[in-house]
């Protein structure tokens, strides 16, 4: 108001320098050290997030759920080939060890294990170095164990069953200790995305077991040997991991998984300029119990059954699906597909909500007996309890029902877990999904060992 009316005032002053606010002035030294990402983080949170174009991220996301599970169902859905091919009585010598015997148990209990342990241990500690190394190497190692099973399938083990059993064996450990650090980081990585996209993880996980189970039978369809058939089955997970491995590099030139890592990247540095170096890790798991509890038992239940007991429940006379695709049918191929279809509902559907998720998953637990009462004949047992469901139609009914909800309340419960920590801490939280994912179909499969005594009380 000093200035005279219609005299020219300079935008800017020859005599005076330009001044910013102190305040914001000094939050630009800062951030030029390096220790203001406060407002850097603001600005990054305040912006849109850029479409997810052609759905790139949830489809690069849904692939590497698929090649979590894929050694685990390439393996468990090769049943015969192991059982009926290798280690079957007319093509192996004469020995004191039944290896064919609680094949799929003892298949189970030496891939959950390692898998088990290397999940909750990649959750405290870097091992390996950081996501990209975990992941690189551990889709690296998986591939290598593949081709040495390739190997083992070309080759004729009918004088040395035991070599082969324990070898098997050993290539399952190994497969499951890499898988365990990829999977827990694959879940980890995605906890910073929208909660659909932790869905499509676990989505690809069921189409996994849809694939392998369809590529099972195709392979069986058009090779008349169970070799040439179990070889072109196993390089079939050697492609999809190769797949993975490239997909996993796309992912940094997205704009919008860019975005999220972003944020998850500033979040982290704003908790370190809090001196909360770190992680509360007792509290992140108190928040997420409740989801963590629905995981763990909603795979307690599947894992129960499925394939151990599910896999041994015969056909009558009169049924329409031969003897020798009953089981791929009705188990195998059942419970993927349907397990994915509950995974995809999920996409669209949310309910029920996280407070009374617990109800349908604890009702889940009458599957157990359920199946228990249909025709479960495993080899060398003798059956003492009546079977109480002969009706397969009334069987495989009880099959879709338990494989649907199956994916569906695994979905949402890996969905749940990461949103109830603050945003800060959702790798973590989906570390301990993940960990807590495997450690129920652990004792899942532990559990199903009791199957054949418990139809002998």
């Amino acid at each position: 108001m000093s200035q005279r009316q219609g005299e020219e005032r300079p935008f800017i002053s020859d005599k005076q320098p330009v001044t910013l606010n102190p305040q914001y002035e000094s939050q630009l030294k800062s951030d030029a050290n390096g220790k203001g990402s406060s407002m850097m983080s603001k600005i990054v949170a305040a912006l849109p997030p850029p479409p997810d174009k052609y759905k790139l991220v949830f489809l690069i996301f849904i692939i590497h759920g698929l090649g979590t599970l894929m050694p685990w169902n390439m393996f468990i859905t090769a049943k015969s080939y192991f059982e009926e091919f290798k280690l079957g009585e007319n093509n192996t010598v004469k020995t004191e060890t039944n290896y064919r015997g609680n094949f799929m148990q003892n298949m189970g209990f030496a891939s959950q294990i390692p898998n088990v342990l290397f999940n909750w241990i990649n959750i405290f500690m870097n091992f390996g170095g950081d996501l990209t190394t975990r992941i690189v190497y551990s889709i690296i190692f998986e591939i290598v164990i593949l081709i040495v099973t390739v190997v083992l399938a070309m080759m004729d083990s009918y004088e040395w069953p035991g070599i082969f059993f324990w070898t098997t064996m050993g290539c399952i450990v190994l497969i499951n200790m890499c898988n365990g650090v990829y999977q827990s980081t694959i879940y980890g990585l995605v906890a910073s995305l929208p909660p659909k996209y932790t869905g499509a993880v676990v989505l690809g996980s069921n189409i996994s077991g849809c694939f392998a189970t369809s590529m099972s039978m195709l392979c069986a369809s058009f090779f008349s040997s169970m070799r040439t058939s179990a070889i072109y089955y196993f390089v079939t997970a050697i492609l999809v991991l190769l797949f993975c491995f490239d997909t996993y590099f796309a992912l940094p030139l997205n704009k919008f998984f860019r975005h999220y890592e972003q944020l998850s990247q500033q979040n982290e540095k704003k908790s370190e300029s809090k001196t909360q170096l770190n992680v509360p890790y007792w509290q992140i798991f108190k928040k997420a119990s409740p989801q963590l509890f629905n995981i763990f038992l909603t795979f307690f239940v599947t894992l129960s059954v499925f394939p151990a007991i599910h896999s041994d429940i015969k056909r009558s006379e009169d049924f329409f699906i031969s003897e020798k695709y009953f089981t791929c049918m009705t188990c195998f191929m059942t419970f993927n597909f349907f397990a994915m279809l509950g995974s995809l509902t999920t996409s669209w559907i949310q309910w029920p909500k996280p407070r009374f998720l617990w109800l349908p998953v604890v009702l889940r637990l009458v599957f157990i007996p359920l199946f228990l009462f249909c025709n479960y004949l495993p080899k060398d047992v003798v059956r003492t309890l009546p079977v109480y469901i002969s009706n397969e139609w009334v069987y495989w009914a009880i099959a879709i029902v338990m494989s649907y909800t199956s994916g569906y309340l695994s979905s949402l419960g890996m969905m749940y877990a990461p949103q109830t920590v603050s945003a800060k801490y959702q790798i973590t939280a989906g570390m301990f999904a993940a960990a807590m994912l495997v450690t129920g179909i652990f004792s899942g499969v532990l559990f199903s060992y009791l199957g054949p005594h418990l139809i002998q009380i």
